[in-house]
């Protein structure tokens, strides 16, 4: 026995075998999560809450169970996950192409600015009636609805990017007679990334919100018409149930561009 394996205690743990362990992130956001289920199972087994307000987490398990298996809530996950993808798509090409547009050129910025700060304090649900006079209650309703609940964020994340990039880095790049080009693949689009990849993170969540508003206020279907309808029939359980549907996906997608920024975030110009 060596004074090295002394100081290395061996990692017995299956999960350790197998060159995997938990980030202490995920295992405290575990124990958050089964903490507060806990407590509420209590609460509502004690008659402490009124289970018609707050439910309780095997009551909605059990409304999951019923739902998932009658198959009754794919139609409106199907449904939900197309005005998103769709709204949300649009909006990151426009988003970004619009917010590297306005960063790199200033009358632009000078003419657009205005409009996009008007829009972006006015409510999306003050604007829900006119976009139902022009697009009716359709599929495309809806998709406008989540375009506009994201495309700000995205815009505003990805103009501050270009923006950030450092004076310094375009002298030394002008100093070396760097066309506009590789300026700008080169300097302004490392240094915009991370900006973006933000921007693309809270432009998930404001989707979710857009999918939300268009079904509570002009759906027959989907998960905001989920929730809505069993809301007005108190079934209260079916409610959280739809609720921590929209948490799951929200959960999850920011997740992955939690990856995807971690990937790119040296990825920045650097003078040595």
């Amino acid at each position: 026995m060596t004074l090295g394996s002394l100081a290395r205690p061996a990692n017995r743990s299956p999960l350790g075998l197998l060159g995997w362990r938990p980030s202490e992130r995920l295992v405290f956001g575990l124990i958050g999560f089964v903490v507060v289920l806990g407590a509420w199972e209590a609460a509502s087994q004690l008659k402490l809450v009124k289970k018609v307000v707050l439910s309780s987490p095997s009551l909605i398990w059990d409304a999951a169970i019923t739902d998932i298996s009658s198959g009754v809530i794919f139609p409106h996950i199907a449904v939900s996950g197309t005005e998103y993808v769709l709204g949300l798509g649009l909006a990151l090409l426009v988003g970004v192409l619009l917010g590297l547009s306005i960063g790199l050129f200033r009358r632009l910025n000078y003419l657009l600015d205005p409009w996009l700060s008007a829009l972006y304090a006015t409510p999306t649900v003050a604007l829900v009636p006119l976009i139902i006079i022009i697009f009716g209650i359709g599929l495309e309703a809806k998709v406008v609805v989540v375009f506009i609940e994201s495309i700000f964020v995205i815009t505003v994340s990805v103009m501050a990017g270009v923006r950030a990039a450092d004076a310094v880095y375009h002298d030394v790049a002008q100093s070396f007679r760097a066309s506009g080009w590789m300026r700008f693949r080169t300097v302004t689009l490392p240094a915009s990334t991370p900006y973006l990849l933000t921007g693309v993170r809270l432009g998930t969540g404001r989707g979710i919100v857009g999918v939300v508003v268009a079904e509570f206020l002009t759906s027959n279907s989907g998960i905001g018409f989920y929730i809505g309808l069993n809301g007005s029939l108190l079934q209260t359980a079916r409610v959280y149930f739809g609720i921590i549907l929209l948490g799951i996906l929200g959960l999850v997608l920011g997740e992955l561009v939690r990856v995807v920024e971690r990937r790119f975030e040296r990825w920045r110009p650097q003078i040595n």
